[in-house]
């Protein structure tokens, strides 16, 4: 499955914080590949390059420079699931993506009842956010997830 990054932060020790769009927060050790990829050396070597890591454009993975990235699938597999807050929450947009649907589908929700604001989704500013258990309770797994699966449900 992919797994959307949305946001990267890096922590000390050469650990990184890495942010799903499914709501699921990962703690990734760098260590490793020092020894395994020489490349990676360059992120101790190069004062302040580690700081400097960023998401890829589209979310694919996170990307230092031209020759130093990961995917998001390697930092899902690989990290360690870190529990925060925000654990279990996404924005309407990630939600639309993951299951297919359009936006407008999860207003008429909220209106309708079928989405409780205030306990399954909530306004902040102009961005809507919704619970994944929410989302799984009323819509099924997500599109991507269940077509891997051959339309199985986890």
């Amino acid at each position: 499955m992919f797994h959307k990054v949305k946001a990267v932060s890096a922590l000390p020790d050469y650990c990184l914080s890495v942010q799903f769009a499914e709501g699921v927060t990962k703690r990734y050790d760098i260590k490793p590949l020092f020894a395994k990829w020489p490349a990676f050396q360059a992120l101790k070597n190069t004062p302040g390059l580690f700081a400097d890591v960023q998401v890829d454009a589209g979310g694919y993975g996170i990307i230092w420079n031209d020759a130093l990235d990961l995917s998001c699938n390697e930092l899902y597999e690989n990290g360690e699931t870190v529990h925060t807050p925000f654990d279990g929450l996404m924005a309407f947009t990630d939600a639309t993506q993951l299951w297919g649907l359009n936006e407008s589908t999860l207003r008429k929700a909220i209106a309708y009842g079928k989405l409780v604001n205030g306990v399954d989704a909530c306004k902040y500013g102009k961005q809507w956010v919704v619970s994944v258990a929410a989302m799984q309770r009323e819509y099924g797994i997500p599109a991507t997830a269940a077509s891997e699966r051959g339309g199985k449900p986890a």
